[in-house]
C-alpha cells in the first residue's frame, strides 16, 4: 500500500480539529488503557482481542444480567441511551395523567401509548380475545382459494415470524411483499417479493444435523404445541399441528436460498411485470393482492427469488388447507405474544430462552419502550435529541464525517491495483454519498395515527395499519431519500446502497465510540474507523456493484473486477477458518463477506487520516500516553469497542443468522491483514497475528 500524498495532512488535520465534544454526558469507564482489563501475559502479536481485552473478558464473565444474552461496550452505550429515552417516554405518560398533555398531540400519544403497554392488568384479562377475529378469518378458510384470497386480510395481524412482518410487511403470509426502491432505477418506487414465513432464527437451521441444531428444532416444535394449546387446542391436536408446521416451513426453507448465495445483488433482481409475476405463481392473482394491501398504483414488481414462489404455488395445492390453517393459526399467536395475556408472554420468554440463553425476562418496561419506539419512534427521537445534543455538535460530526470522506477518495486515487477509469467512478460515487448524521432534517409526522387509552392491542394494531398505509402510499412516486432507517437513539450506523448513502444516528456519536476527552488515537480508532467502516460499504462485494445514483450498474473494468474478487476470496477463506464456541461451528465467510471488508477499509482510512493529523501537530503529538504509542492505542481503542462476553446460545445464533462476525474477529480478523498493526506491535511474519502474505487480501 502506497503512503498518501501530503495534501492529506490538511484533511487530517480538519478531521483532528472536528474531534471536539459532541454529547454533553460523559460514560463510565472512558479511560483506553485499564491494565487490570487487559491480559499483557498473552502476546499482542499472538491474540490482540485477548492482549487488549483478555482480564475484563474474564472478569465479566459472570457479570451478564439475567435478562439479557450479553455484555458489551455497544450494549453499554444502548442501556444509556435506552435510559435516556425510557424518560422521555416516562415523562410524556406523566403527562397524560396530569393533563398536561394535549389530547391528540404526539406527547399525548407517546404517553398514552407506552401506558397502554404498561398496563398489563388489562392485557392479561383479555387473554388472546386480541387475535380472535384474526383466528375467526383463518377457520372460515375453507379451500386453497380461500387461502390466497385471505393473505391480505391477514397482514396487519401478529407478526409472523420471518414472514411478512419480519421481511417485508405480509402479516402472516408465508412471503413478503412491500415497497422498495428499484434497484436498476433507485429514483422509482415498485414492488419488491420475497421468501418468509419462517418461525426460527434462520433456514440453516432446517437443515444442520448437529446436536445444537436438532435440539433448537425440537424445541421449537414443543414451542409450537404449548402455544397452540394456549389459543384452545387439545394437547393431542396441538402436538399433531406442530409437527405438520414444522414440515410446512421446511418445505419453505427448502425452496428459499442461502443467504451467502444471496450476496450477488444481481442474483436477486428479476423485476417482471405483475401479469408475469402471477403466471409464475397461478394460484395467486398478485394484482388483486396489491390492490387488497393498498398497491394500486404498482405495475412492476422484483422478484427477489423467482423459483421460492413457483415452489410457494405449488405447496398452496399440494398442501392440504388444514395443515395451511394450522400454520396461520401458529403465526398469529406468536407473532402476537407480547400483547396476550401472561400465558403467552411466558411461553414466549420460554423459546427466547432455548434459543438466546437469556435466564430472566427483562423488566416489562423494556418491552414497551421498544414498542413505543417501533410504533411513534421519531416523535420519541425527537425529545431524545432534545434533551441530549445540540446543533452545534451534529455540525462538529458533519465536518467529521465530510473530512474522512475526503481521506479515502484520496486513499482510492493512490490504489496501485485499480485502473484510472475504475478510479474515477468509484470517486464520483463516494463524492455523491448522501450524509445523514445525528438526525434529520425533517421530523416524521404522527398525525393520522389514532391512539387510545387502555387499547395496547388496538394501538399496535393501529400503529401497523398506518406505517402500511405510509409505506404503500409510496408506490409508483419517487423514492424520498431524506428519510432516515434509524432512530436518533440508535447506537448503529449504516450504508444504503440504493440511496448511496451514510447515515449516523445521535446515539452512536458517544463514547467509548468518540470520547472528547481521549487524545486523537482514541476517537480514530473508534468513531472514525465506524465512519471509514461504513463508507467502505459503497465498496465492498455488494455496493461495489450499485453505482453513484444507487442504480445496480457495473462500473468496474472486467481487470479491476477480477482482482477485486480475487481478494474478496482470500477474505471469505480467512473468515471461514475462525472458530467461535467450539472447534466445529465455523465463521460464514462469504456471508459476513461485505461486514468484514468494511471493517479492513474502514481501519484503513481511519489510520491513514490519524497519521497525517499526528504530523501535522508535530513530535508532541507521538508521546506514549498510558505507555503506548498512538498508533497502539488507535487499535486497542478498536479492540475495546468490540470487547463482548456473550451466553453460549447467544453466539451460536449470532454466527447462523448475522452478517457481522463475532467481536474477537472483528478485531483480529482486519488486524491481522494490516501491516500498520504488525509495525505499530513489532509483529513478525509467523505470528498469529500476521497472517501469510499470500493469503493476505489487499483492497484498501
Amino acid at each position: 500500500m502506497k503512503n498518501l500524498p501530503l495534501r492529506l495532512a490538511a484533511i487530517a488535520a480538519a478531521v483532528a480539529a472536528s474531534l471536539v465534544p459532541l454529547v454533553a454526558h460523559a460514560q463510565q469507564d472512558t479511560k483506553l488503557v485499564n491494565k487490570a482489563y487487559m491480559d499483557t501475559t498473552c502476546a499482542a502479536c499472538t491474540d490482540f482481542y485477548e492482549f487488549a481485552n483478555g482480564n475484563w473478558i474474564k472478569t465479566h464473565q459472570d457479570a451478564i444480567p439475567a435478562d439479557r444474552t450479553s455484555i458489551s461496550s455497544f450494549g453499554t452505550l444502548g442501556d444509556h441511551n435506552t435510559e435516556v429515552a425510557h424518560k422521555v417516554l416516562q415523562d410524556d405518560s406523566a403527562a397524560v395523567k396530569s393533563g398536561k398533555a394535549k389530547p391528540g398531540s404526539e406527547q399525548w400519544k407517546i404517553g398514552t401509548y407506552y401506558t397502554s403497554c404498561m398496563d398489563t392488568t388489562a392485557i392479561d384479562a383479555l387473554g388472546s380475545k386480541p387475535i380472535q377475529p384474526t383466528l375467526d378469518r383463518i377457520a372460515a378458510i375453507q379451500s386453497s382459494a380461500d387461502l390466497v384470497a385471505a393473505f391480505p386480510k391477514l397482514r396487519g395481524a401478529g407478526g409472523g415470524g420471518r414472514g411478512g412482518g419480519g421481511r417485508g410487511g405480509g402479516g402472516l403470509t408465508p412471503f413478503g411483499v412491500r415497497p422498495s426502491a428499484d434497484p436498476k432505477n433507485s429514483n422509482e418506487t415498485i414492488v419488491s417479493a420475497g421468501p418468509g414465513g419462517l418461525g426460527l432464527p434462520e433456514r440453516e437451521y432446517y437443515f444442520r444435523t448437529d446436536p445444537r441444531s436438532v435440539s433448537i428444532r425440537e424445541q421449537y416444535v414443543a414451542h409450537v404445541a404449548r402455544t397452540l394449546q394456549l389459543i384452545g387446542e387439545s394437547g393431542e391436536q396441538a402436538s399433531s399441528d406442530a409437527s405438520t408446521i414444522m414440515a410446512l416451513e421446511t418445505s419453505l426453507a427448502r425452496a428459499e436460498k442461502p443467504r451467502s448465495q444471496m450476496r450477488d445483488p444481481n442474483a436477486s433482481y428479476h423485476k417482471m411485470t405483475i401479469a408475469d409475476f402471477s403466471a409464475i405463481t397461478p394460484h395467486i392473482d398478485w394484482q388483486t393482492y396489491l390492490n387488497a394491501m393498498g398497491g394500486k398504483a404498482a405495475t412492476m414488481v422484483n422478484v427477489t427469488q423467482p423459483d421460492f414462489f413457483k415452489a410457494l404455488d405449488s405447496l398452496i395445492t399440494s398442501v392440504p388447507v388444514a395443515d395451511w390453517k394450522a400454520y396461520l393459526r401458529w403465526h398469529a399467536a406468536s407473532g402476537a405474544s407480547s400483547m396476550l395475556g401472561l400465558a403467552f408472554r411466558n411461553e414466549a420468554f420460554r423459546w427466547q430462552q432455548a434459543t438466546s440463553g437469556v435466564q430472566q425476562e427483562p423488566p416489562r418496561w423494556r418491552a414497551c419502550y421498544a414498542a413505543t419506539n417501533g410504533a411513534l419512534g421519531w416523535a420519541v427521537g425527537h425529545e431524545y435529541v432534545t434533551r441530549t445534543f445540540t446543533p452545534a455538535a451534529r455540525e462538529r460530526a458533519r465536518v467529521m464525517v465530510d473530512n474522512l470522506v475526503n481521506a479515502l477518495n484520496e486513499r482510492i486515487q493512490q490504489l496501485d491495483w485499480m485502473s484510472a477509469a475504475t478510479k474515477k467512478e468509484a470517486s464520483t460515487k463516494l463524492m455523491a454519498y448522501m450524509r445523514k448524521v445525528a438526525y434529520p432534517d425533517t421530523w416524521r409526522s404522527y398525525a393520522g395515527l389514532t391512539v387510545k387509552p387502555g387499547e395496547y392491542a388496538a394501538n399496535v394494531e393501529a400503529s401497523g395499519d398506518f406505517e402500511s398505509r405510509r409505506s404503500w402510499d409510496r408506490v409508483g412516486k419517487p423514492v424520498d431519500k431524506t428519510e432516515w432507517s434509524m432512530t436518533p437513539p440508535t447506537v448503529n450506523a449504516s450504508y444504503s446502497p440504493s440511496l448511496n448513502q451514510i447515515q449516523f444516528p445521535a446515539g452512536i456519536l458517544e463514547p467509548p465510540f468518540f470520547d472528547p476527552n481521549a487524545d486523537d488515537a482514541v476517537n480514530y480508532g473508534g468513531l472514525g474507523a465506524v465512519i471509514g467502516h461504513e463508507m467502505s460499504h459503497g465498496f465492498d462485494d455488494q455496493g461495489r456493484q450499485f453505482d453513484s445514483k444507487g442504480n445496480l450498474r457495473d462500473w468496474w473494468t472486467a481487470e479491476d473486477a477480477a482482482k477485486y474478487k480475487v481478494n474478496a476470496q482470500k477474505m471469505i477463506d480467512q473468515y471461514n477458518s475462525y472458530t467461535v464456541i467450539d472447534n466445529a461451528t465455523h465463521v460464514n465467510g462469504q456471508a459476513t463477506l461485505g461486514e468484514n471488508i468494511g471493517d479492513f477499509g474502514g481501519l484503513t482510512v481511519a489510520y491513514y487520516a490519524m497519521e497525517k493529523a499526528l504530523d501535522k501537530k508535530g513530535p508532541s503529538a507521538r508521546k506514549k500516553i498510558d505507555g503506548y504509542t498512538p498508533e497502539q492505542r488507535f487499535f486497542l481503542s478498536w479492540a475495546r469497542i468490540w470487547r463482548e462476553v456473550q451466553r453460549p446460545q447467544a453466539e451460536l445464533q449470532q454466527v447462523n443468522t448475522n452478517p457481522h462476525s463475532p467481536g474477537k474477529w472483528r478485531v483480529n480478523g482486519p488486524l491481522s491483514i494490516m501491516p500498520e498493526f504488525a509495525k505499530a506491535w513489532g509483529c513478525k511474519e509467523g505470528d498469529p497475528m500476521v497472517r501469510p502474505d499470500s493469503l493476505r487480501a489487499r483492497i484498501w
